[in-house]
Protein backbone atom coordinates (compact mmCIF):
# COMPACT_ATOMS: atom_id res chain seq x y z
CA UNK A 1 0.00 0.00 0.00
CA UNK A 2 1.39 3.85 -0.84
CA UNK A 3 0.92 6.65 1.90
CA UNK A 4 -0.10 9.62 0.27
CA UNK A 5 0.51 12.54 2.56
CA UNK A 6 -2.16 14.46 3.03
CA UNK A 7 -0.52 17.68 4.55
CA UNK A 8 3.00 18.25 2.56
CA UNK A 9 4.95 20.68 4.94
CA UNK A 10 2.90 20.49 7.88
CA UNK A 11 3.36 19.04 10.91
CA UNK A 12 0.75 18.49 14.14
CA UNK A 13 2.86 18.62 17.83
CA UNK A 14 0.66 17.63 20.69
CA UNK A 15 2.68 19.51 23.48
CA UNK A 16 2.36 21.25 27.33
CA UNK A 17 2.63 24.74 26.00
CA UNK A 18 5.76 26.40 28.16
CA UNK A 19 8.74 28.37 27.31
CA UNK A 20 11.34 25.68 27.01
CA UNK A 21 8.97 23.34 24.57
CA UNK A 22 7.64 26.57 22.62
CA UNK A 23 11.37 27.18 22.16
CA UNK A 24 12.24 23.51 21.34
CA UNK A 25 9.38 23.66 18.15
CA UNK A 26 10.99 27.49 17.19
CA UNK A 27 14.52 26.05 16.76
CA UNK A 28 13.63 22.42 15.02
CA UNK A 29 15.98 22.62 11.83
CA UNK A 30 13.62 22.86 8.94
CA UNK A 31 10.84 24.78 11.13
CA UNK A 32 10.13 27.97 9.11
CA UNK A 33 7.38 29.01 10.16
CA UNK A 34 4.01 28.73 12.84
CA UNK A 35 0.29 28.66 12.12
CA UNK A 36 -1.04 31.09 14.34
CA UNK A 37 -1.60 34.28 15.90
CA UNK A 38 0.96 37.14 16.75
CA UNK A 39 4.20 34.89 18.23
CA UNK A 40 1.82 32.25 19.87
CA UNK A 41 0.55 28.99 17.85
CA UNK A 42 -3.18 28.21 17.58
CA UNK A 43 -4.24 25.23 19.41
CA UNK A 44 -6.58 22.52 17.52
CA UNK A 45 -9.52 21.00 19.57
CA UNK A 46 -9.10 17.08 20.02
CA UNK A 47 -12.08 16.97 17.93
CA UNK A 48 -10.10 19.31 15.17
CA UNK A 49 -7.32 16.61 15.18
CA UNK A 50 -8.98 13.79 14.80
CA UNK A 51 -10.97 14.89 11.82
CA UNK A 52 -7.97 15.71 10.34
CA UNK A 53 -5.83 12.67 10.93
CA UNK A 54 -9.10 10.22 10.62
CA UNK A 55 -10.78 10.52 7.27
CA UNK A 56 -14.51 8.65 8.25
CA UNK A 57 -15.23 5.29 6.90
CA UNK A 58 -18.63 6.49 5.94
CA UNK A 59 -16.30 8.44 2.77
CA UNK A 60 -15.29 5.19 2.29
CA UNK A 61 -18.23 3.57 1.28
CA UNK A 62 -20.24 6.29 -0.14
CA UNK A 63 -17.03 6.12 -2.46
CA UNK A 64 -17.37 2.52 -3.41
CA UNK A 65 -21.24 3.14 -4.28
CA UNK A 66 -21.06 6.35 -6.60
CA UNK A 67 -21.35 5.46 -10.11
CA UNK A 68 -18.42 7.45 -11.93
CA UNK A 69 -20.05 10.54 -13.71
CA UNK A 70 -16.96 13.46 -14.77
CA UNK A 71 -19.49 16.48 -14.27
CA UNK A 72 -16.45 18.75 -13.17
CA UNK A 73 -14.14 20.83 -14.75
CA UNK A 74 -10.76 22.42 -14.16
CA UNK A 75 -10.91 25.96 -12.54
CA UNK A 76 -14.38 25.02 -11.10
CA UNK A 77 -14.56 25.59 -7.51
CA UNK A 78 -16.14 22.82 -5.21
CA UNK A 79 -16.76 22.56 -1.55
CA UNK A 80 -15.11 19.10 0.31
CA UNK A 81 -18.09 17.46 1.66
CA UNK A 82 -16.55 13.71 3.46
CA UNK A 83 -13.27 13.13 4.90
CA UNK A 84 -10.97 15.50 7.09
CA UNK A 85 -11.27 18.58 5.14
CA UNK A 86 -14.93 18.87 4.77
CA UNK A 87 -16.62 22.11 4.43
CA UNK A 88 -13.35 23.44 2.79
CA UNK A 89 -13.66 24.99 -0.35
CA UNK A 90 -10.63 25.00 -3.25
CA UNK A 91 -10.33 25.45 -7.40
CA UNK A 92 -10.12 21.94 -9.57
CA UNK A 93 -6.34 22.14 -11.13
CA UNK A 94 -6.44 18.07 -11.89
CA UNK A 95 -8.91 15.80 -13.17
CA UNK A 96 -8.38 11.85 -13.53
CA UNK A 97 -11.38 10.29 -14.76
CA UNK A 98 -10.08 7.05 -14.93
CA UNK A 99 -9.63 7.05 -10.81
CA UNK A 100 -12.24 9.15 -10.27
CA UNK A 101 -10.04 11.44 -8.36
CA UNK A 102 -9.63 15.27 -8.41
CA UNK A 103 -6.96 17.51 -7.40
CA UNK A 104 -8.44 20.34 -5.58
CA UNK A 105 -6.10 23.39 -4.51
CA UNK A 106 -7.39 23.95 -1.18
CA UNK A 107 -6.37 26.62 1.35
CA UNK A 108 -5.03 25.23 4.49
CA UNK A 109 -3.34 27.43 7.08
CA UNK A 110 -3.21 30.59 4.52
CA UNK A 111 -1.45 28.48 1.57
CA UNK A 112 -3.10 27.22 -1.37
CA UNK A 113 -2.41 23.39 -0.91
CA UNK A 114 -2.82 20.43 -3.52
CA UNK A 115 -5.53 17.76 -2.76
CA UNK A 116 -6.52 14.52 -3.96
CA UNK A 117 -9.79 13.99 -3.55
CA UNK A 118 -12.63 11.47 -4.85
CA UNK A 119 -15.42 12.14 -6.98
CA UNK A 120 -17.54 11.29 -3.86
CA UNK A 121 -15.80 13.58 -1.39
CA UNK A 122 -16.80 16.93 -3.30
CA UNK A 123 -19.60 18.75 -4.38
CA UNK A 124 -20.86 21.34 -6.49
CA UNK A 125 -21.02 24.92 -5.42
Amino acid sequence: PTVQRQFPGYILVNMDMNDDTWRLVRQTPGVTQIVGAGDKPTPLSRAEVERLLRPGEAAEAREKAVKTTVDYSIGETVKVIAGPLADFSGMISEINVDQSRLKVLVSIFGRETPVELSFSQVAKL
